[in-house]
């Protein structure tokens, strides 16, 4: 017994040992961190480095826990690497050992309507993060019920609303309909903070907009559209109550005002490149970043590089459309600059990032890029819209490419066949699909049916003001009526295609259209119509050629080779060293 018990004590003073010298080479770096983080001024990146080598010697849990916090503490008030300080924040409270403790706090919290409605929010959210959005419906369900009873229709508001949200990004349209329905009356009815009964209602407007958006329906969202930018404007001319409201249940809010007036740009810009307004998605965009850049300087939040990258998207197909394929390509580059500054952003936009590069090579040619480009996008992404997106492009490169993928193409096209299961709602994509189908047609030579799929295109976009499509269906109803020798009809749809291309505008249409014109016009004799045509032909190919031969010159042409992992940091410049993505920008 007695050599057993100097066994145990002699292990135990080992032990002793090893803790008291684990402990003093923890505490020695995290001395120097401290030491540099109160330097005057603070030497944040020494700090980071003296924290960041804690983690090779593998420190027990408790301790490893504590330095990612102080990591993510230091990173979120003394840098803009907000995405950094979110990890480290989030693997200090890992989301496996956070739930169990979020739902017994939950539990024991509801005598304490604040605190109660807090972790249930919180809880959901990590729901979300892990794409368990059943779950996440469920407690925001729990939440607006609690909220009901303590008497707080605003937070009940706000929980319904989040629901909503989740409901859309699951495609429960069924279930959102009713449930915004009953938003919209909750709101109209709560008097209380003018703020707050505003951010409710710009929250159950921009989920009605971006409703509508989705499902293509760009003339219909118009009067709703109208109420969130007026609702923005009454919001932003109200100031901020100090008076606390009396229910502390209801002491949240949605987003800063700052937040909401960005998010109603966006959603704008949206909803002009749908509608082919490219001028005044240009204008909103130009407004919306320089608002973004602001914030930024004394905001890190994480959802204003979301807003940034949405932005961005949408200005990048514009820019494709308007023949301005060279900045198109950079703000391609500063896309994936901010995807390279976090983890999460290019997860959740890795797919978009690699269509916007499938049209960006379809602009300049590169058919094989594009078909790689959209390839790797389709592997990338569950959206059911963006999906149909996709395809229907890509089904467009392969009609271009001729008798190479016609077994791949037939495959394509059935899966996206406007005339039966059309595997999305959107109004939109439908009415694309219809025209890939009619552009399909003219190709095989097979005219009475390409005219049928043309007409119910232009049907389709003529109902929700689907401006590109029209102009695109008009141009190739005229291609078709040429080359069937009715030049009176081909002229008949020429000219408006024409027209609406200079109002968008969008120079392929323009190109296509004025071609069409000199054609016509020659075959019926008329010189000087023909002659203007074919000038206005000769100006558009000019500024596409210089534009065309601009873009493939810029080292971020390079990245139409890029098809797997993250974002590349360097490209190789056509006719010199290696260009730095930093130093492009």
């Amino acid at each position: 017994m007695a050599a057993q018990a100097a066994a145990a004590a002699q292990a135990a003073a080992a032990q002793a040992a090893q803790a008291e010298a684990a402990e003093s080479w923890y505490l020695a770096l995290l001395g120097f961190a401290e030491h540099f983080r109160t330097s005057s001024p603070p030497k944040i990146r020494l700090c980071v480095h003296c924290l960041q080598a804690v983690f090779p010697f593998k420190p027990p849990q408790r301790i490893e826990a504590r330095t990612h916090l102080q990591l993510g503490s230091v990173l979120y008030h003394h840098t803009k690497n907000s995405e950094q300080a979110r990890s480290h924040l989030e693997k200090a409270n890992s989301v496996d050992a956070a739930k169990p403790l979020l739902r017994k706090a939950i539990q024991i919290s509801q005598q304490t309507p604040y605190w109660h409605c807090r972790l249930l929010f919180q809880l959901a959210q990590l729901h979300t993060l892990e794409k368990d959005l059943v779950s996440a419906c469920d407690l925001l369900g729990v939440g607006a019920e609690y909220a009901r009873v303590v008497g707080s229709e605003y937070t009940r508001a706000l929980f319904l609303l989040s629901k909503g949200m989740l409901l859309l990004m699951e495609r429960k349209l069924q279930e959102v309909h009713p449930l915004l329905t009953l938003c919209g009356q909750i709101v109209e009815n709560w008097q209380g903070n003018p703020i707050q009964k505003e951010s409710l209602r710009v929250f159950f407007l921009v989920l009605q907009v971006t409703h509508y958006l989705d499902a293509g329906q760009v003339k219909s969202v118009k009067p709703c559209l109208k109420q969130l930018q007026q609702c923005i404007q009454t919001i932003s001319t109200l100031h901020d109550d100090e008076i606390l409201p009396s229910n502390p249940a209801d002491l949240f809010h949605w987003l800063p005002k700052e937040h909401m007036c960005v998010l109603v740009y966006l959603v704008t810009v949206m909803h002009s490149m749908q509608a082919g307004y490219l001028e005044k998605a240009q204008k909103y965009t130009d407004k919306a970043l320089m608002q973004l850049e602001k914030l930024k300087m004394l905001d890190c939040s994480p959802i204003l590089s979301s807003f940034q990258v949405i932005l961005l998207e949408h200005i990048i197909m514009c820019r494709l459309v308007t023949g301005h394929k060279a900045t198109a390509l950079q703000e391609i580059s500063q896309v994936c600059q901010l995807c390279q500054q976090s983890p999460r952003l290019f997860s959740n936009h890795a797919a978009q990032l690699h269509t916007l590069l499938g049209l960006y090579c379809v602009s300049v040619n590169c058919m094989d890029n594009a078909e790689a480009q959209f390839t790797t996008a389709l592997r990338l992404t569950n959206h059911q819209e963006l999906w149909a997106f996709i395809v229907t492009n890509l089904a467009s490169v392969y009609i271009r490419e001729g008798n190479r993928h016609q077994e791949v193409l037939y495959s394509l096209l059935e899966r996206i066949n406007p005339d039966h299961s059309f595997p999305v709602s959107s109004h939109c994509l439908r009415a694309a699909a219809f025209y890939v189908r009619g552009l399909f047609s003219f190709f095989q030579g097979r005219y009475n049916e390409a005219k049928r799929f043309l007409r119910e295109t232009l049907k389709m976009s003529n109902a929700e003001d689907l401006n590109r499509l029209t102009a695109c269906s008009l141009v190739l109803l005229g291609h078709i009526f040429y080359v069937l020798g009715n030049h009176r009809e081909s002229n008949n749809m020429v000219v408006p295609a024409m027209q609406l291309a200079s109002k968008i505008p969008d120079m392929s249409v323009q190109l296509w259209s004025s071609a069409l014109l000199r054609d016509l016009n020659k075959a019926c004799g008329n010189a000087m119509d023909a002659h203007e045509a074919a000038q206005m032909h000769q100006n558009f190919s000019q500024q596409l050629l210089q534009d065309h031969i601009e873009a493939c010159s810029l080292p971020e042409h390079n990245l139409i080779t890029w098809t797997d992992g993250p974002p590349p940091v360097q490209f190789q410049a056509q006719n010199g060293p290696n260009t730095s993505l930093a130093s492009l920008l």
